[in-house]
């Protein structure tokens, strides 16, 4: 028996606990069967986000005529792209492990984990060595991640098919993509192929894209997609078959669903639409990895879908396991994993009886224009019977707004006190105006005029999230800029 302080299975986020562990002078290991640093760094929110950089700078490209530049791009280099972002990715993953091989009272353990009793643990090793002995930890960590879920389409298993951790490192773009999924990774994948030049059909389930948005950004964000992407919200892909290299999609309209637009010729007595592609991709979602573990050998509890339950220190239904990350559901980002491996190693290492606290947890959507939300949302305060102000203010609000050409809006909702419950926004650096708006809940009283009366720096972006607050702060005297008048 190996026994240690502390087991954290899984080498994300939670490897942060091990480290920490160790710092303390404690025994620790970590099990991992993939890539150090969780699928964030290799399959996830890194390289995505390096691959729609590049859509940006074509996106930068073609709009140069609006501004009186005459450029134009001369091809893409789509291999060279995805092998260098790859490299890259990979390379960090690799540092991460020799940095946890190197680390005193840390063993690393490649391979995959399953629970023998509820804080034991068998290896399987990935590089077909002999298993190690059991492990045993006083405490344990189970923060395993996720992968991506896939649905259950007639025809599927007779097809080849892409999922997010697929697409990203293709050696060659395909010149038409069916995307079946319009939640944020659809949205984002649907955005660089289509900016890139593929041709996209965008297929979801809601009447909108991003639906779990705020309804103004996921209408927003949809009509802004049919830019880059033959988008038909309200459907659902019923079935998939190969056909002349490629594949058909047979697309049918949801319940209550419009279906959006319908080619001419495209539409079947039943509403049912096909859709031809080179390449198919499912952006359906994520499950967590809990199914790996052999749970049923602890007294750890999952729901229906398999995401851990736990309290509100994060600790599961077995004592001495806790969790974090993707396997508890609430709050899939990369971010959010990391608040919660601080939550944990206060409760692991110092049983601090740290409570999560996600009221202001923030979260962002790279499609062009960016997303970026924090608190509740208009249909969420009404549901709740919450009573609520709102406002909405364009970015042309700001001179910068408009020397940009800056399309998209700042959305704050605040109670009758002046207390802030959501803010959303979409436009330009969307992914960082939102920040003072989550330091202002999360630190400051957690109030509007906590934003609308700290001095902003003109011209700048952030004069939009001014401008906003202060519509709705108690402030006798404005100075917040208004361009809306002029153009640019």
């Amino acid at each position: 028996m190996n026994e240690y302080d502390v087991v954290v299975v899984g080498g994300g986020s939670g490897s942060q606990i091990a480290t920490a562990a160790a710092d303390r002078g404690l025994e620790a290991a970590v099990i991992e069967r993939g890539p150090l640093g969780g699928a964030c760094i290799t399959r996830g929110c890194v390289p995505s986000k390096a691959l729609i950089h590049r859509a940006d700078a074509v996106e930068e490209i073609r709009r140069s005529p609006e501004i009186g530049l005459d450029a134009t791009l001369e091809g893409v280099e789509y291999a060279e792209i995805t092998s260098s972002i790859r490299d890259w990715v990979y390379e960090k993953a690799a540092r991460q492990e020799r940095g946890l091989e190197e680390a005193d009272a840390v063993a690393l353990y490649r391979g995959e984990g399953r629970f023998v009793d509820e804080r034991t643990l068998e290896v399987d090793p990935v590089d077909g060595d002999a298993p190690p002995d059991p492990i045993r930890g006083d405490r344990v960590v189970v923060a395993v991640g996720s992968r991506p879920l896939i649905p259950p389409i007639e025809g599927l298993e007779d097809v080849d098919f892409l999922t997010s951790d697929d697409a990203l490192f293709l050696d060659e773009r395909p010149d038409s993509l069916a995307i079946v999924g319009g939640g944020y990774i659809g949205a984002e994948l649907g955005y660089f192929f289509g900016a890139l030049g593929a041709d996209v059909s965008l297929i979801g389930r809601s009447d909108v894209l991003v639906p779990r948005e705020d309804g103004a950004i996921s209408e927003f964000v949809t009509e802004s997609l049919e830019r880059h992407c033959d988008v038909y919200a309200g459907r659902e892909a019923s079935s998939v078959e190969a056909a002349d290299g490629g594949v058909v999609v047979t697309a049918e309209r949801t319940e209550n669903g419009d279906g959006g637009d319908e080619p001419v010729d495209g539409a079947g007595r039943d509403g049912s639409i096909d859709l031809e592609a080179d390449r198919l991709l499912l952006a359906t979602g994520r499950r967590p990895n809990t199914d790996t573990l052999d749970l049923e050998q602890t007294g750890v509890e999952t729901d229906d879908r398999g995401y851990v339950e736990t309290d509100s220190t994060l600790e599961t239904t077995c004592d001495g396991v806790w969790a974090l990350g993707d396997v508890l559901g609430e709050q899939p980002f990369k971010h959010a994993a990391d608040y919660e491996a601080r939550v944990v190693a206060a409760n692991v290492l110092d049983d601090a009886g740290r409570e999560v606290d996600s009221d202001a947890m923030p979260h962002a959507i790279f499609t062009s224009p960016q997303v970026a939300s924090v608190g509740a949302t208009e249909t969420e305060l009404a549901d709740a019977d919450r009573e609520y102000e709102s406002t909405t203010v364009p970015f042309d609000v700001a001179p910068l707004g408009v020397v940009l050409g800056a399309d998209g809006f700042v959305k704050v909702l605040a109670a009758p006190d002046g207390e802030i419950l959501g803010c959303h926004v979409v436009g330009p650096q969307a992914s960082i105006l939102i920040q003072e708006v989550v330091v202002a809940m999360e630190r400051g009283d957690g109030t509007v005029e906590d934003v609308s009366e700290p001095v902003h720096v003109h011209p700048a972006l952030s004069e939009v999230v001014y401008a906003a607050f202060d519509e709705l702060s108690s402030n006798r005297y404005s100075t917040a800029p208004d361009w809306r008048d002029v153009g640019g």
